[in-house]
């Protein structure tokens, strides 16, 4: 019971640890345009990853069962621990460092990591990938849920953010720039609404995802056995065959909680490498690079695909930055953020691995 009370906390942790961390992606468009100030900004992504996050659970089912086989590793409570403190030490790293890395890919790279590790190496742990039954055009497991979506959903939110702002530009070249910012001020306080929604729709659903996990463990484990009446809630049942995991409702409330508290933090190391270092935006600008990202953020989260949203809204910053003029985007910051986006899976995944191997060795963990 100890060790699944200490797996929600973490989780927790990791959740508010998320707030401060990815959503400064989502807020750092507009505030870095001036529509908003930074205080203004953390309220309104606050609000809005409070009511995205309650909006369905694709992705939560996604970390539940579409990723690491449970037939052949218990995911219980210390494996599920060393998946976390892995994805929060690389996250604090990136942060510290004011890079724009994924808290999602994170998780995921931990999850992986310390089930491979618990299973002594079966590589078969992990579901690379095999057909949908909910969605014939797109398959389960890391390949079709993760590997694919890292490349392609950047791709897209460049793209998206490239034609939207071209689009634009045609559209108001004989327009007065003063009155163009002047709409587009008011505009983007609906965009980045909508960005801190889309964001709440599929980061929170990540952790809703691991704590239904260890609950769904410490059940089959008899571990929440004779558990008081006022505590029967942490009881999850084994879902139906062929059926994904349901994620109750005192779950979904908590993590959406937990991410606003953490928004409120705010995360401006990441904000002045979104919003000032990678390139000058106004708020036309910031309008298309919010509506391109909350797009494909928003189908992402529709397929139950864990999608990134500081890859997506980095991109869409390129595409609109391009838009304007190639040499507009600064590519050294893009350089550095780029080598974040490929480490995050292989290092959280080799830290989490490599807690389970010492909690094994000292006996903390069966072998």
């Amino acid at each position: 019971m100890t060790l699944i009370l200490a797996v929600l906390a973490v989780a927790l942790i990791f959740e508010y640890i998320n707030g401060f961390h990815d959503t400064a992606n989502s807020i750092a468009t507009v505030v870095s345009t001036k529509v908003l100030t930074p205080r203004q900004a953390v309220l309104l992504a606050a609000a809005t990853n409070l009511v995205g996050a309650m909006w369905g659970t694709a992705v939560a089912k996604t970390i539940t069962s579409g990723l690491v086989d449970s037939k052949l590793v218990v995911m219980s409570s210390d494996i599920i621990i060393c998946a976390l403190l892995g994805a929060i030490t690389w996250n604090l790293i990136t942060w510290w460092f004011g890079l724009p890395s994924s808290s999602s890919h994170a998780l995921i790279g931990g999850l992986c990591g310390s089930a491979l590790a618990a299973s002594h190496n079966n590589w078969k742990v992990i579901i690379w990938a095999q057909p949908s039954h909910d969605h014939w055009y797109l398959g389960k497991g890391l390949w079709w849920k993760v590997i694919m979506p890292m490349f392609t959903s950047p791709f897209l939110g460049f793209v998206f953010g490239f034609l939207l702002m071209a689009v634009l530009y045609v559209l108001l070249r004989k327009q007065r720039p003063l009155k163009i910012n002047a709409f587009f001020g008011k505009a983007q306080m609906f965009s980045a609404g909508a960005m801190g929604f889309m964001h709440g729709t599929n980061d929170a659903q990540k952790t809703m995802g691991i704590i239904a996990l260890a609950l769904l463990a410490g059940t089959r484990a008899g571990t929440l056995d004779g558990l008081p009446g006022w505590l029967a809630f942490l009881r999850t049942p084994e879902p139906a065959a062929g059926k994904d995991m349901e994620i109750a409702t005192w779950i979904k409330v908590t993590c959406a909680l937990v991410m606003a508290a953490g928004t409120a933090v705010g995360g401006w190391r990441i904000i002045r490498t979104l919003g000032h270092k990678m390139v000058r935006l106004h708020p036309i600008n910031g309008f298309a690079a919010e509506a391109s990202s909350a797009t494909v953020i928003g189908l992402a989260s529709h397929l139950g695909i864990p999608v990134s949203t500081t890859h997506n809204i980095s991109a869409a910053i390129m595409g609109v930055g391009s838009a304007k003029r190639f040499n507009a985007i600064k590519w050294v910051v893009v350089e550095r953020m780029v080598w974040a986006w490929l480490f995050t899976i292989p290092v959280a995944a080799g830290i989490a691995y490599l807690l389970v191997c010492f909690l094994q060795k000292t006996g903390c963990v069966p072998q």
